[in-house]
């Protein structure tokens, strides 16, 4: 037996896509900015951010379309989806040069903090959604 959980804390970098599968299936994706600073041994200041993509199912989905929008931080949990080969998944990107996704199937979405761009000026609820994965 083995096992896969990947645990990520981030921003949204755009607000989530909702669509239906032919049956009727609620997938929404998500892209996902995590950051990290650190200094290097000659004293230089390094800012990084590494993307992901984040696919939430069924009413997890809904919910995360319904409440969350660009800038929002959240936590997820869920597994790792890689190419045949086991590696992130590889495309080309519109100049033509080639780019690499991180892809996650979201188990758990936890919403973290206060949703940046409401527009109430009021706090939206945490909220946990549970993945319904349809395989």
């Amino acid at each position: 037996m083995s096992f896969q959980k990947v645990i990520l804390v981030g921003n949204l970098g755009r607000d989530p896509e909702l669509r239906f599968t032919p049956s009727g299936q609620a997938v929404c994706n998500m892209n996902l900015a995590t950051n990290r600073s650190y200094t290097k041994s000659d004293g230089e200041s390094v800012e990084e951010t590494v993307w992901f993509r984040i696919t939430a199912w069924g009413n997890m989905a809904e919910t995360c379309n319904t409440y969350l929008k660009k800038g929002r931080q959240i936590l997820v949990e869920g597994r790792l989806i890689a190419d045949d080969n086991g590696n992130p998944k590889t495309f080309e990107r519109n100049d033509g040069s080639p780019g690499a996704s991180f892809e996650i199937n979201a188990q758990t979405v936890r919403f973290l903090g206060s949703n940046p761009n409401n527009g109430s000026g009021e706090t939206v609820p945490a909220v946990e959604a549970e993945a319904e994965i349809p395989f």
